[in-house]
């Protein structure tokens, strides 16, 4: 049976020493599209940040691929496989487009490599050759937020953490970048995805973890959770 890429275990993290996150433990298989869902401040981006190394545990471990990487600053971790899209669109507004592409595989020494990697990137995301020399700040939220996953891409991850990418997005938009996130899975690259829009994010992911005040309270297929009482009556109005 394969290993998971991901293995959180009793994890607490927080802030100043104080924990907004309480023995929390998931797993993401290769090739997966895991969920996390839960309302505002449950602590979903605190349990993002501690994975990919901008934060550490207070107690727990986090292993990739195997290996111990709870001490791991996020440099390392981002040359280990895993690229973190953190909410909020956080390109680099006064750079085009390419430029911000190309930062994204900033631990890539070949500027050949960096090249190829952005046309394949533009050749993924149609919308981004079109704006390849426009300015960050100029694009729509939409486009602002295909970039960020986009840069994310360019590091070639083994594992793409994105989250909350529907903030401030309108609802069709927030359609097609589901659409986006299932096609990079299709294609190989597994996916642990952090949202608040609970319907639409279990609707495409393979498994799911709800977290409340801190706590993981129920996990499962993403049909499962769908279908669970609890998730209906508290994210769903049903």
């Amino acid at each position: 049976m394969a290993e998971p890429i991901l293995k959180v275990s009793g994890l607490y993290a927080g802030y100043d020493g104080i924990p907004v996150v309480f023995d929390a433990s998931l797993e993401v298989m290769p090739g997966e599209l895991v969920a996390i869902v839960g309302a505002n401040g449950a602590g979903k981006s605190t349990i993002m940040r501690t994975i990919c190394g901008l934060m550490h545990p207070l107690k727990g471990s986090v292993l990739f691929e195997g290996a111990d990487i709870s001490t791991l600053p996020a440099n390392r971790t981002v040359k280990l496989g895993i690229s973190y899209v953190p909410e909020g669109r956080r390109i680099f507004a006064k750079l085009s487009v390419e430029q911000n592409l190309a930062l994204g595989a900033y631990a890539e020494d070949s500027k050949t490599e960096v090249k190829r990697r952005v046309e394949e990137i533009l050749q993924i995301f149609p919308v981004l050759r079109e704006r390849a020399r426009q300015i960050g700040e100029t694009l729509s939220g939409g486009e602002q937020q295909t970039l960020a996953i986009a840069r994310g891409l360019m590091s070639r991850p083994k594992l793409l953490m994105l989250d909350e990418m529907s903030l401030g997005l309108m609802p069709t938009m927030v359609e097609k970048m589901m659409e986006t996130v299932i096609g990079i899975n299709k294609a190989g690259t597994t996916i642990l995805l952090v949202e608040q829009m609970v319907q639409e994010t279990l609707e495409i992911a393979h498994r799911g973890y709800v977290i409340q005040s801190g706590n993981i309270v129920q996990s499962g297929t993403g049909r499962e959770l769908l279908d669970s009482p609890d998730v209906r009556k508290a994210y769903l109005g049903m």
